[in-house]
């Protein structure tokens, strides 16, 4: 049962019968005036537990999209219902007040600005409520139950109850760096020949024979093809196809660590691993917010998205002691969608990660050169305890790149001189900076090529350096 506003001014209104007879009958006559009609609004109101409900709602959407939620009421009670309905979610899908739902047309759902609805319904009669959500953290999202409280023709008092409805929502990751796949595609198509603007560069693979011109280099002369045409000849390069990429998601407790969400200003100087900020246009930052392992599923999406379209085999994994997610075999529109459905659900894991299991599941899975990318970070006691000791089985056989973001924080933090506590904070950020650009250093030295930028730059950096590694037949 639950009161109304009307039910406390009813009881208030017991003021005046109290004032005109000051007697303690007085009060207990009112008191059960209140509850009898209290009572009879109750009998009159109809049963929550008699109406139907049904709750549809998309399968899945990504992250930051606005959806709805579609409820189907149907009053089975002989009496009228009228009824306030929750449709409850959890609070990471809010109730989006900023879409324009209201003002449906005759015989269109009603919609409102926020889980509660008003239903007004005779006996037999349906209705359908959308509620309008925008999730702001990915994964699946179990609906809670649909509280109905129904009132009495006095609206005095209500029968409430909560009724169980089944649904999920599965949240996929947003892939704001999707922006940047158009303009390294236009480059990748300048690599392959296809564009306008031929770009032949040194590849794996052979692509043609043309005459010598001044300036080729002499080492890519054909002197058998030369000998047989009487003219000197030298063969020309295509970019490396068919070859295989493996991205790692390293998902345990660093992948954890929250990130600066905000832009880093312009006059924030680079740091030693040339975490850059890049310019607007195409390259302008979004913003990215949450934990490192957020910009590494960005990151970990646009790569797969290139070197798909590249000719390129793409596997992806998430791991930290044990196997998250897997990607394999999928290519061409079936990628992506493939990739956001298996990354949705991934999530950090409060464990050290097991580097020698890690390096195990790629040398499993891949036995002929590939390119392996570990996104990862790059914290000197967990490079040094973890990753170092086993980098040289991975970049003995395969093309290793080390990719991690940085700490938009920490760059304000290198960049502010403020006052003499800022001055000391800066200091700190400076020695950690200093300590991960050794770590990058040792790595380099191992064979990997190290990647390091700011969330909203990692995703293209990575795509860059694929990009060079591919022209210059090093995958």
């Amino acid at each position: 049962m639950a009161l109304t506003w009307r039910a406390v001014v009813l009881a208030a209104l017991g003021v005046i019968p109290v004032a005109l007879f000051p007697v303690p009958g007085t009060v207990v006559v009112w008191a059960l005036v209140v509850a009898a009609v209290c009572a009879v609004d109750i009998a009159l109101a109809a049963s929550p537990r008699a109406v139907s409900l049904q709750r549809r709602t998309p399968r899945s959407v990504r992250l930051g999209t606005s959806t709805r939620s579609e409820l189907v009421v149907t009053n089975t009670a002989r009496r009228r219902l009228r009824a306030v309905v929750r449709d409850a979610w959890p609070p990471s899908l809010v109730p989006d007040a900023s879409l324009h739902l209201d003002g449906a047309a005759a015989g269109e759902p009603l919609v409102a600005r926020s889980a509660r609805h008003d239903v007004d319904l005779p006996a037999g009669e349906s209705a359908r409520v959308r509620t309008p959500l925008r999730p702001t953290r990915r994964g699946d999202r179990v609906a809670g139950p649909v509280t109905i409280r129904s009132f009495g023709p006095l609206r005095v008092a209500a029968r409430q109850a909560s009724i169980a409805v089944p649904a999920r929502l599965r949240v996929l990751p947003e892939f704001a760096s999707r922006r940047h796949l158009p303009s390294r595609l236009a480059r990748l198509r300048e690599m392959d020949g296809r564009a306008a603007v031929q770009v032949r560069g040194e590849g794996t693979e052979f692509d043609s024979l043309r005459e010598y011109v001044v300036g080729d280099d002499v080492r890519s002369i054909d002197w058998r093809a030369t000998a047989r045409r009487g003219d000197v000849v030298v063969r020309t390069w295509r970019p490396e196809r068919d070859r295989r990429v493996v991205i790692v998601l390293d998902t345990g407790r660093t992948s954890a660590a929250r990130i600066g969400t905000d832009p880093v200003p312009d006059d924030v100087p680079d740091g030693p691993a040339g975490a850059e900020r890049a310019g607007g246009g195409d390259d302008a930052p979004s913003s990215l917010g949450g934990t490192r392992l957020e910009a590494g599923i960005e990151a970990a999406l646009l790569l797969g998205a290139l070197a798909d379209r590249a000719g390129d085999r793409v596997q992806v994994l998430a791991y930290d002691r044990a196997l998250r997610a897997r990607v394999a075999g999928a290519a061409g529109p079936r990628l992506l969608p493939a990739l956001a459905e298996s990354l949705s659900t991934v999530e950090p894991a409060l464990l050290e990660t097991d580097w020698p299991g890690l390096v195990g599941q790629v040398r499993q899975r891949v036995s002929q050169r590939s390119l392996v990318v570990l996104l990862t970070s790059l914290d000197p006691a967990a490079v040094e305890t973890g990753l170092l000791p086993v980098i040289d089985r991975l970049s003995g056989t395969h093309q290793v790149v080390v990719a991690a973001v940085t700490d938009a924080d920490a760059a304000r933090l290198r960049a502010d001189r403020s006052s003499a506590a800022a001055v000391y904070d800066a200091a700190a950020a400076a020695r950690a900076d200093l300590e991960r650009a050794a770590v990058s250093t040792v790595l380099r030295q191992h064979g990997a090529e190290v990647v390091e930028a700011l969330p909203d730059e990692l995703a293209p950096r990575l795509a860059d350096t694929y990009l060079a590694l591919k022209a210059a037949g090093r995958l």
